[in-house]
C-alpha cells in the first residue's frame, strides 16, 4: 500500500510529546514491511541545522487561504525506507514556537492541511491511505471529503483519523475557519463541522474520516463515555463501529539499556549490576543523598493536570516522611513548577527538579531510577510508563487508558503483575500504593527484582500493533 501520515511533529526532527514518538516510530516499522510509507510535516525552524542540510527542495506552488495567496516550498528527505516531506513556508513555520502563542494557529494549520492535499498531485505520489493525526491534521479528511472528493486523484484515497490526546482539539471561531478554509454556512451544522457553536479541528477529524483510532484499547472505551469523552462522546458513540484503539508502541532500539549510550552504564535482565551505578551516578548528578538504599522515585513528563500532579501536591509532606527521593523532569503550568521549586527547598538531598526538556536526563532517570511515578487523571496511551519498565524501573501508576493496559498491579498471593496500581483518582489511594511499593523495596527485594526483570522482558515494540495498523487500513482499502 502507499501510506501518508500527516502530523505535525514526528522525530527525530522535532518533538513536544507522544505523537511525534509514535509517527517516527511507526512510519519506519510499516516501510520495512515492504508499504511505501511517507509523512508530511511542517518546516519549522526548530528542526536541527543537521537535518536541514540534507533535505533536498522539490517544488513550490501557492495556496489559496480565502483571499491569501501563501507561498509553499516542498523539501524531501529519505531515512530508514521512508520519505518525509516538509512544507515551508517561513510566516507559518519559521517561528521560535510549535504551537499556541501567536493566536492565528487556525491559520497555520488551515494552512498545513489545505498545502498537504495541494502538493499531493505536484509530487505524483497517490496514497491508499492517509493517515492523519491529531487536530492539527483534523481539515484533512473533512477538506478531501468536501472540496476534493470530486476530483479523480482524491476519489480512491481512504483516510484514518488517529486521535492522541482528546483534550486537545483546535477550537476557533467559526468565521475565522470560514476565511481561512472557504467553508461553507452550510457546513457548519452540529451534524457536520459546528461544534458549540465554534470550529472544531478535531470533530472533522472525528466527522469525516473513514476510520478513527486511538491509542490504546482502555482509552478507545473511554472516550466513548462523559467523562473522558471532552464534549465529543456523543459524537465518538455514534462511530463506534469504526473506532478501534490500537496500543503505541516504543522505539525498542532507542530506549534499550544494553546498547544506550545516554546512561552512565549499560546492563542486562540477565545483568542488573548497572542499574545501581546508575542510581548511584544519578543521585549524584542530581545533588541527592547518595545511597542505595533509599528509594528513589522519577516523573518524566508535562507539569499538567493530566498527569495527576495535584495528588503529589496533597500528600507531598506524607509523601517525604516516607524517607524516599523523589526526581521530577518537565515543563509545564507554573504551579507545578513552583510547587517543586519549593519543595526542593524544603527537602535538600531527596527532592530534585529539572524544568527543561531534556532527552538525555530523560535516558538517566528510566535507567537510575527504582519506581516510576504515573498518576494520571487520564492517558490516552502513555510512553513513559512502558520505557520505564524496559529500564526495569518499576511502574506506580493510575488505572486508566494505556496504563490499564501495560501495568497489572502485582498480587503477592499469585505472584503475577510488574507494577502498582490503583484505581480511584484519589491522593490517599495513590500514597497507599506507594507506601506499598515501598515496602517491598525494603523488607522484599526478591519481589522488585521480579518486577524489574519482567518489566524488561515484555514487548513494547511495533511489530503488533503495526499489524494491527495495516489490518484497518487492508478493510478500508477493500471497501472501495
Amino acid at each position: 500500500m502507499n501510506i501518508l501520515f500527516t502530523a505535525s511533529e514526528c522525530v527525530p526532527f522535532v518533538k513536544t510529546g507522544g505523537l511525534a514518538d509514535v509517527v517516527g516510530s511507526l512510519a519506519p516499522v510499516l516501510a520495512k514491511k515492504g508499504h511505501d510509507v511517507r509523512v508530511m510535516m511542517p518546516m519549522y525552524t526548530a528542526i536541527g541545522q543537521e537535518w536541514q542540510e540534507k533535505m533536498q527542495f522539490q517544488l513550490h506552488f501557492d495556496v489559496q487561504l480565502g483571499w491569501r495567496r501563501q507561498y509553499c516550498g516542498i523539501h524531501m528527505l529519505k531515512k530508514d525506507g521512508v520519505i518525509y516531506y516538509f512544507l515551508d513556508n517561513k510566516y507559518y513555520f519559521g517561528r521560535s514556537y510549535i504551537y499556541g502563542l501567536g493566536g492565528d494557529e487556525y491559520e497555520r494549520f488551515g494552512f498545513f492541511c489545505r498545502a498537504m492535499l495541494n502538493a499531493l498531485p505536484l509530487l505524483e505520489f497517490q496514497p491508499d491511505i492517509l493517515h492523519a493525526h491529531d487536530w492539527q491534521s483534523g481539515m484533512i479528511p473533512a477538506l478531501m471529503k468536501i472540496q476534493y472528493a470530486h476530483l479523480p486523484f482524491y476519489a480512491g484515497i481512504r483516510s484514518v483519523f488517529t486521535i492522541h490526546n482528546l483534550q486537545y482539539q483546535g477550537i476557533f471561531g467559526i468565521k475565522e475557519v470560514q476565511d481561512v478554509l472557504g467553508l461553507g454556512d452550510g457546513l457548519w451544522s452540529a451534524d457536520k463541522l459546528e461544534c458549540f457553536g465554534c470550529a472544531n479541528f478535531m470533530k472533522a477529524g472525528l466527522v469525516y474520516s473513514d476510520a478513527i483510532s486511538t491509542v490504546s484499547p482502555s482509552y478507545a472505551e473511554e472516550i466513548t463515555t462523559a467523562y473522558y469523552g471532552e464534549r465529543l462522546d456523543g459524537l465518538i458513540r455514534s462511530r463506534r463501529d469504526s473506532l478501534y484503539g490500537v496500543l503505541n508502541g516504543i522505539d525498542v532500539q532507542e530506549y534499550d539499556p544494553e546498547t544506550d549510550p545516554m546512561i552512565y552504564a549499560n546492563y542486562s535482565r540477565e545483568d542488573l549490576g548497572g542499574k545501581a551505578e546508575n542510581k548511584r551516578r544519578l543521585q549524584q548528578e542530581l545533588g541527592l543523598e547518595v545511597n542505595e538504599d533509599i528509594p528513589l522515585i522519577a516523573m518524566v513528563g508535562r507539569l499538567t493536570n493530566q498527569k495527576g500532579l495535584d495528588l503529589v501536591d496533597c500528600v507531598l509532606s506524607d509523601f517525604m516522611d516516607e524517607n524516599v527521593q523523589l526526581a521530577v523532569l518537565g515543563m509545564g503550568d507554573a504551579r507545578y513548577t513552583n510547587l517543586f521549586s519549593w519543595a526542593e527547598q524544603q527537602h535538600r538531598g531527596k527532592i530534585a527538579a529539572r524544568f527543561a526538556m531534556d532527552h538525555e536526563l530523560a535516558h538517566k532517570l528510566y535507567a537510575g531510577a527504582d519506581f516510576f511515578l504515573m498518576p494520571s487523571l487520564f492517558e490516552p496511551c502513555g510512553l513513559s510508563q512502558m520505557i520505564a519498565m524496559r529500564y526495569g524501573t518499576v511502574p506506580i501508576v493510575r488505572e486508566t487508558g494505556g496504563l490499564r493496559d501495560t501495568v497489572l498491579s502485582y498480587n503477592e498471593f499469585e505472584g503475577n503483575g510488574n507494577g502498582f496500581t490503583f484505581l480511584n483518582y484519589n491522593a490517599h489511594d495513590m500514597l497507599a500504593v506507594i507506601r506499598r511499593a515501598l515496602y517491598y523495596f525494603k523488607k522484599e527485594k526478591d519481589v522488585i527484582h521480579t518486577l524489574r526483570v519482567r518489566g524488561m522482558e515484555g514487548d513494547y515494540s511495533w511489530a503488533h500493533s503495526a499489524q494491527e495498523y495495516l489490518a484497518i487500513f487492508s478493510k478500508l482499502v477493500k471497501q472501495e
